[in-house]
Formats: structure tokens, sequence, C-alpha cells
């Protein structure tokens, strides 16, 4: 049961440090709309989405109103459309009618997002993946509301570097596309290593072949109320800072698990995951760096940041597996730059850089997210960014991306805004030293030896 001073110190935390649910991300399948022609097929999947969530945004909007929970975002999540549009789609241009389909699914049922138009290419690429891949360009600049990802590696797997090498130009393309907007377009776009099947947020969200028709998955967020609750043991040891962080972590997934089980009650559909996930926001207050300077580092990305970032990923993965039977999704802490006040001003100070965040990706939930570099950045670097981002997945068993913004007419220094919650981010510098001859082999990098386990 909960008790009035859990109520009270919930209130607490809504009004005065930012907790929120950031999103409840309905997932879809749509592997019944497969169809051999293009219109049908659109024509089934533009109705199987706006009849499956015609009253998912009504329904998180009365959830927020009658708890008094923010509910950021309210967003969809479909099959991997490369599986869908595989027998109807004999051109990139085909895809790109199915990215207009599902995003004006979007705007009908009123989400602020779709995630899916994505492919799943670990080990090798059908002609159905590389089409659509080939599509995300054109897709993305023509659409609003659609994200796109791009599974490239396992564990299992290891990396399939013919991928790696295209996404590389993909990314550039993509970013030339959407120029006169701060090459947006690759905001909403993300490649992983080991990409789960039942993440809620944004731009990675696609429906896995092996969750059920329908299926309701809520992502939390609570930096700022972390931060907060870590004022208390300013002078504690290390065992007393992880009771604390795993307590506050525990009360920030209950919240998640009220609304997702209320959600799921509301539409009839099955309750998945919890993902809790400390995801920040541009809100002064709202960042994981602050919950670094709290644990006493000057700024995030002085020495001892890789081993804070350890410490509050396992901890906040162990309050919240307390708190819910299910959790799943990314869970634990993002270290986004464009999207984290704290991580900006790191950056603007010298204390953070790229090599630095990607020593932090070893131990975080996700990976390089939201990183802005400059426009004419080489495709084979962002590529060798890719597969080293990649390798950390692959090696370490656990989930890696990489969203890359190079913003094309801007060097390093230079602002660009994005707005909302994506904020706004310096251009980071890159290393300039040629990779292509490694890129350029092509094949695969095989999975690693701890991989065999059966």
């Amino acid at each position: 049961m909960i008790n009035i001073y859990e109520v009270l110190e919930t209130n607490e935390m809504i009004e005065k440090e930012n907790l929120d649910v950031r999103t409840i991300t309905l997932g879809i399948s749509l592997l019944n709309c497969i169809d051999t022609d293009i219109d049908r097929l659109c024509d089934k999947i533009y109705e199987r989405i706006t009849t499956t969530a015609k009253d998912l945004v009504s329904t998180g909007q009365a959830i927020e109103k009658e708890y008094g929970i923010p509910i950021v975002n309210k967003r969809i999540s479909v099959t991997p459309i490369a599986l869908v549009g595989g027998a109807a789609c004999k051109t990139p241009e085909d895809f790109v009618k199915i990215a207009h389909t599902l995003d004006r699914a979007a705007k009908t049922t009123g989400v602020n997002f779709i995630g899916g138009y994505s492919a799943l290419v670990s080990k090798g690429m059908t002609k159905s993946d590389e089409l659509l891949i080939r599509s995300i360009p054109q897709a993305l600049a023509g659409t609003d509301f659609v994200c796109s990802s791009v599974n490239m590696g396992s564990t299992k797997t290891g990396l399939n570097m013919d991928a790696v090498k295209m996404m590389g130009e993909i990314i550039l393309e993509t970013a030339e596309k959407t120029k006169e907007k701060d090459s947006i377009g690759c905001a909403k776009l993300v490649v992983f290593c080991n990409a789960p099947d039942d993440n809620p947020f944004m731009a990675g969200a696609f429906h896995g072949v092996t969750e059920a028709d329908e299926i309701i998955n809520v992502g939390v967020s609570g930096p700022g109320v972390m931060r907060k609750a870590l004022e208390s043991v300013q002078e504690a040891d290390f065992g007393q800072l992880c009771e604390k962080i795993k307590k506050t972590a525990f009360k920030i997934t209950r919240v998640g698990q009220l609304v997702a089980r209320e959600a799921s009650k509301r539409l009839g559909i099955p309750f998945g995951i919890i993902d809790l996930s400390l995801a920040p926001t541009p809100a002064i207050g709202d960042s994981i760096a602050d919950i670094f300077e709290e644990m006493g580092l000057q700024r995030a990305g002085a020495p001892g940041t890789t081993a804070a970032l350890a410490l509050l990923n396992d901890q906040v993965k162990k309050g919240g597996v307390m708190a819910s039977s299910y959790v799943g999704g990314l869970s634990g802490a993002f270290i986004p730059v464009s999207e984290d006040q704290g991580m900006i001003n790191a950056v603007t100070d010298g204390a953070l850089t790229l090599e630095k965040l990607e020593a932090m990706t070893c131990v975080c939930s996700v990976g390089l997210d939201m990183i802005a570099i400059p426009g004419n950045t080489k495709q084979a670097t962002i590529s060798g960014i890719i597969a080293d981002e990649m390798a950390i997945g692959m090696v370490n068993q656990k989930t890696t991306a990489v969203r890359l913004i190079p913003v094309i007419g801007k060097d390093v220094g230079e602002i660009v805004e994005f707005g909302g919650l994506l904020g706004y981010a310096p251009i980071m510098p890159v290393n300039q030293f040629d990779c292509s001859a490694f890129i350029n082999r092509g094949g695969r990098i095989p999975a690693p030896i701890h991989s065999f386990k059966n």
C-alpha cells in the first residue's frame, strides 16, 4: 500500500524536482499488414495504427489529470519496417511511401513520435534492409514524427561492417537533406548494437518480433529527483551513497509502474516493461551531469566520472527491479549532450570530450547520444566512431548506440539549436586522423569468444 507520506513525497518530486513519466509507448505489430501491393500495404498500416492507438493520447492525458503525474510524451513503436515492407517495396521510394503513412498516422493519433522505421542487420543485409536504409535520408527529411534506427551488431553475431560503412554515408546524407533545420534529421536516427525489442525511448524504439500484437511500455525519468536526494548524503561513504540511489530509484519506478498499470487497464492492452532510465532534459536541475557534481566531481568529465556513472547505473537498476518485476528497455542513465544542460556546460568548459564520452559509454545505458559534430566530418570518420561504439556493446554484452549530428555549415565551437526536449548543443571536435582503409575492408567483425555459451 502507498501511505500518505509517499503521496506527499511524490508530489514534492513532481512540483520541485522535475519528476515525470517521460513516455507511454504503445507497441504495435504490423506483421498482419504485409501485402505485395504498396498502396494496400500503406492503407493497412494506417488503419492498424490509427485504430489501435486512437485512445492513447486521451488516456495519457486522463491519467495525468487524475494522478497529477506529468506524462511528457505519448509515442508509438511498430514492427521494423524493413520486415513489413519487403514484399511490396522494390525501390527506396516505395519505403518512403510507408514513412509518409507512418507520419500521417502519428498526426491522426496525436502522438509525439512514431518509431520503427528500422532494419535489423547485425549479421547480414537483405535486399529489403538495404532499400530501407537507402531511403532513410529522404524519409526523415520528408516527415515530422518518424524516427529511424538500424541494429548493426550483437554479442552473438558480431558487427556488420558493411552496414557500419553504409550508415556513415546515410548519416551525412540525412544531415545534408535537413541542413536548413540544422541537420535535425540526424536527431531522429540512431544506430545500435544489441538493440532491445522493448525500448520505449526514441529515436530507437521499435516493436520487436518477439512481442505481442500490442503492448504498453513506459519510460520514467528523474535526474532532478536523484540530484536532490543526494544532497542529503554529501559527506557519506559509498555504501550510504548507493543505498540512497537505490531507494530513490525505487520510488521513481513506483510512479512509472502505477502509470503503466493504469494505462494498460484503460486501453485494454497488456503491460510490457518499465524502462527506468534517468533521462535528462534541458531544464535546469534535470541533469545527469548535476548528479555527478553532487557525488563530488567538479564537472562531468573530471577524473572519476566513469566510476561515478558505473555506480549510478548499477544502483538505479538495483532499486528499480525491487519496484517492478518487469524492468526492460535500456534502463539506467542516459548521457546525451544536447538534452542535458550540465553536460553542455561540461563540454563548453572543456571538461568533457568525445573520447571521455566514449569511455563513459562502457558503463552507461546507451552510448554516444545527441552529439553535434562538424558538418564537414568525413564519412569514414563517422563510420569509425560508430564501429568503436558498436564494439563496446558487442564485447561488454550491453546495448550501445550512436546518434551523431553532423551539422552542415557549422564547425567546432558553434552552437546548434534543436528546440524542445532536444535542446541545444556545442559542436564537438572529432579526431581527424584517417580510418578509411580500415572501414573500407568490408565484411564482418566476428563475435567475441565469450558469446559462445550454448
